[in-house]
């Protein structure tokens, strides 16, 4: 059986906060959460993008 780690966690302690998760927002809540979750991963991934691309940008123009 293939052992499930996510960040050092074992599946029984990510089952434990999923039920905590869901009696602290109840399950009309969390389809909202996860979208806003979401939408920061991608502002946070697109604003990584835009450093990098500056970079580039910078070192290209000082000949590096």
């Amino acid at each position: 059986m293939m052992n499930l780690l996510l960040f050092g966690l074992g599946m029984q302690e990510i089952i434990v906060i999923a039920l905590i998760v869901l009696l602290l927002f109840g399950g009309k809540k969390i389809p909202e959460l996860m979208k806003g979750l979401g939408k920061g991963v991608k502002s946070f991934k697109d604003g990584m993008k835009e450093i990098e691309s500056d970079d580039e940008r910078t070192n290209e123009q000082n000949g590096k």
